[in-house]
């Protein structure tokens, strides 16, 4: 007896496929180069060949099947693309292709039937190949249904700087709008400051305990493949190394020599093809690193108020917080891949606005409670 569950999966399945094919179909018609219009009119064929499987499969299983009908997410992507052209739905349809492979490999494992595990072993295959024909257009050989993605230690330091500034400031912002003395500033200031900074500590150590995961869940999944996929496994090797400039032919010679030892050709693609790599930093390093540059951040609005009183300590903690977010947000620049001015001048205003809101707060909270 098949459960409910598992009836809904394969209702999803069968529709993801109505839409796949749809959406393709649309892209033939929009797209004006020749070579893409073949290459969509292709995979619509083929998609449409997935919705008959899935079909026969439904009926063979007498499961219910819902209206052959797109979506209505598909359909009003297609009016967008009609309207606006073609590139946004080519990406989504990537990533739809990329989240196909990893449902079909999960489905292939998790499901106890022969036939399902064909089929779902199949169309992973298939999905992989439509993901790589759509790459090639972009001129990519990576894998997109790969998703890790590397934070680093540094990144972490400037983000737990950021964090630990702008809320504490915030926080400052507030205490004084409610016209606090400067000791209750103070120590409200430092109490901001260590939670922020216990925090920011335990959220950096997760995320590097959850990086590690995803690794090694990447890891896995690659290994599955090459033993699911050789075939696409080594043309995809091929590709990467003929990339680096080496001839076709040789390059498939060492691709399918590599790929006679499995742990090399695992190697191989995890850093060639995914440009992953294991951790070098613990996470416990990184949480307690984090942490501190958290805190050094928080220490900055509420720092003036160890040597100053009144109205000079508070210019001069609004001043020396708004150019250190001006700082801070040119230095995020480098990983936004943003100009250095106008990325310090939005986390100034974002600086600003959190210090006015605080403010804002503060003061109301004061006459409400007079």
């Amino acid at each position: 007896m098949i459960d409910k569950k598992t009836k809904r999966i394969w209702n999803k399945r069968l529709q993801e496929e109505i839409d796949a094919a749809y959406l393709y179909k649309t892209l033939s018609e929009i797209v004006s180069d020749e070579k893409k219009k073949l290459l969509y009119k292709k995979l619509s064929s083929i998609e449409e060949k997935h919705v008959n499987v899935w079909l026969e499969h439904l009926k063979k299983n007498s499961i219910s099947i819902n209206k052959l009908k797109p979506t209505i997410k598909a359909k009003l992507l297609r009016k967008l693309s009609k309207r606006y052209g073609p590139s946004f739905l080519s990406k989504l349809m990537l990533l739809e292709e990329s989240s196909e492979v990893k449902s079909y490999l999960t489905l292939y494992k998790n499901s106890g039937s022969p036939q399902t595990k064909d089929i779902a072993l199949q169309l992973a295959k298939d999905s992989a190949s439509h993901a790589q024909s759509l790459m090639a257009t972009s001129g990519k050989q990576s894998e997109p249904w790969h998703t890790a993605e590397s934070g680093g230690l540094l990144r972490n330091i400037v983000y737990g700087f950021n964090d630990g500034l702008t809320a504490n400031f915030g926080l400052i912002a507030g205490v004084i709008g409610a016209s606090a003395q400067p000791h209750i500033i103070l120590i409200s200031g430092i109490a901001g400051m260590i939670a922020d900074a216990l925090s920011m500590g335990s959220s950096g150590y997760l995320a590097a305990i959850s990086e590690k995961e995803v690794y090694e869940h990447e890891k896995n999944m690659e290994a599955e493949e090459i033993k699911l996929m050789p075939e696409l496994e080594t043309e995809e090797l091929a590709l990467i190394y003929e990339a680096k400039g080496i001839s076709r032919d040789e390059a498939v010679k060492r691709a399918k020599e590599i790929m006679q030892n499995p742990d090399q050709a695992l190697e191989d693609k995890m850093h060639e093809e995914l440009g992953l790599a294991e951790r070098t930093i613990s996470p416990l390093t990184e949480g307690w690193v984090t942490g501190l540059l958290t805190a050094i951040g928080a220490l900055i609005p509420i720092l003036p108020f160890f040597f100053f009183e009144s109205s000079f300590a508070i210019w001069s903690s609004f001043i020396i917080s708004m150019l250190s977010h001006f700082i801070v947000g040119a230095a995020r620049s480098f990983f936004t891949g943003r100009g250095i001015f106008r990325s310090g001048f939005d986390m100034f205003i974002v600086g600003f606005g959190v210090a006015a809101i605080g403010y804002a707060i503060g003061d109301l909270i004061l006459k409400l409670l007079m």
